[in-house]
């Protein structure tokens, strides 16, 4: 996913507490309104489900602001990275009918796959890779994948242009491609798509009516949000993003409702409307560690794994199953309590938000009976002061182009065609007060660079999610960088 950063890391929470009780029936829809209210939050959509029965279902406000269409429990949201449990569970399923071994070799099924060393190319398994241990660390290249034009295979070819930051299996690094990798496979053993199987084996027994991997039928819904971020100080509609070349990492889009049902059988290990969908064993195989991902945040919880699409962690004594999803306007939390049998879902249409965090983590405590903590309440005290302190280095950046005296000529020196062996060529054009860049692999990602300094220019993306960053650069390079959201690495770019 592009894992938007996990809050309570990054915070001290204070043991401010009020006495546990029944949020849920007493306190949580007057909390989701008040919060939605203080976060701006144009709309979202809840699915609670325990003992296997959904007890708490509801939208609350738009899913487009302008025409003011309210959400409802059908309202399809891009839920990004939440489909790499879909993808978890396809392997260790194709596992249990014998179609292959998770600690196969991941060459063996996909002979164009490549890493940079042959060594590294020939160890790493399909447990690896869907466990976030191939040795990339946190989004790296994702500025290349996501919303590009690549093929899935394109994307995995290029892996071998990349030098992972870590050894193999030495630590914990977030990887898209490595589930793009572990879903591909699934054509090789089974002659059909990631896509189709995922339908088959689980949107149609499930009844997930609404709920899709490609992104035409997502474009297509009548009753599909819209997507918003912040641009200055302003929530605004912004372009959803492109993700069937990523599929297994982060393309399915759906509902509260249908994921409701996705979380019912995941609570009963592998049944739903008694029938039995899924066999316990690869319900459970999904949930086993296979990397450590943190000591835990504190205040309860002692420690994060990842197992097969899962993120697992202790909270009130009790394991929490796991994964948040997010892309360009949505933010998305499922999770799983399996010894409580309740299960929970939390749907978003804007990226300019932590309340989807704060509200798991209230729902987390409540349903494994530990004191309310208002979480949204601090994160939106965090949230400001990040905010505030990022239109400053903005403003400050504008009021240094501005004051910066150049020319045309200057920028008719930045033009040509400059290249990034991981990522292709971008083409920068001169104009008489910016240069425009255009990206070989993005159509959406037009930017437009201002001199800053003699050696430094500030680039403002057509695409805002991508935020406005300070870039390097020289009579031979380029430097590009993007929110760390997306990628945390700058991307060289020599002019050919």
């Amino acid at each position: 996913m592009r894992n938007f950063l996990k809050i309570g890391i990054l915070l001290l929470i204070t043991n401010v507490v009020i006495a546990q009780g029944n949020f849920i029936n007493d306190s949580l829809d007057n909390y989701i309104k008040r919060e939605m209210k203080r976060w701006r939050l144009p709309g979202m959509s809840i699915a609670i489900v325990k003992d296997g029965k959904v007890i708490f279902m509801k939208g609350y406000g738009y899913s487009d602001k302008t025409k003011k269409i309210p959400v409802n429990e059908n309202t399809v949201f891009q839920i990004a990275s939440c489909s790499k449990a879909f993808t978890g569970t396809s392997l260790a399923l194709l596992e249990h009918y014998g179609k292959l071994k998770l600690d196969d070799k991941a060459k063996k099924y996909l002979p164009y796959f490549k890493m940079n060393e042959e060594w590294l190319t020939n160890q790493i398994t399909i447990r690896d890779m869907l466990s976030h241990r191939i040795g990339f660390s946190t989004f790296q290249s994702d500025f290349v994948n996501f919303n590009s034009t690549k093929s899935r295979k394109a994307l995995l070819e290029n892996m071998a242009t990349i030098t992972p930051k870590y050894g193999l299996r030495e630590t914990y690094g977030y990887c898209n491609m490595g589930f793009v990798g572990a879903g591909e496979i699934i054509p090789a053993v089974c002659d059909t798509s990631w896509d189709d199987y995922l339908k088959y084996h689980y949107f149609v027994p499930l009844e997930m009516k609404n709920t899709s991997t490609y992104q035409k039928d997502f474009f297509a819904a009548a009753n599909a949000s819209k997507a918003y971020t912040m641009v200055d100080t302003a929530i605004v509609e912004v372009a959803a993003m492109k993700l069937d070349n990523l599929g297994p990492a982060a393309s399915i889009s759906s509902t509260a409702s249908d994921m409701s049902k996705w979380i019912q059988m995941q609570l009963a290990y592998g049944k739903y409307n008694g029938k039995q969908i899924l066999p316990a064993e690869v319900i459970g195989n999904t949930r086993v560690s296979n990397s450590i991902v943190s000591d835990g945040e504190g205040n309860g919880n002692n420690f994060e794994t990842y197992g097969l699409g899962w993120f697992l962690k202790d909270e009130g004594s009790k394991k929490v199953v796991l994964h948040a999803g997010g892309v360009n306007g949505f933010l998305s939390n499922t999770v799983l309590v399996p010894e409580e049998n309740m299960g929970f879902v939390v749907l978003t249409n804007s990226d300019a938000q932590y309340f989807y965090e704060a509200l798991t983590k209230v729902l987390i405590r409540d349903i494994t009976k530990q004191n309310f903590v208002d979480y949204s309440k601090k994160y939106y005290s965090y949230f400001m002061d990040k905010t505030i302190r990022e239109l400053k280095d903005v403003y400050d950046m504008r009021k240094q182009v501005a004051s910066y005296k150049t020319g045309a000529s200057e920028y008719k020196k930045l033009e040509g065609t400059y290249y990034n062996a991981q990522y292709g060529k971008i083409t920068v054009t001169g104009k008489d007060k910016y240069a425009e860049i255009d990206f070989e692999f993005h159509p959406d990602y037009k930017a437009k660079v201002h001199f800053l300094s003699p050696t430094t220019l500030m680039i403002e993306y057509k695409d805002p999610t991508l935020g406005i960053q300070e870039i390097k650069y020289s009579e031979k390079t380029i430097e590009i960088k993007v929110n760390r959201s997306l990628d945390m690495d700058p991307y060289l770019f020599t002019k050919k």
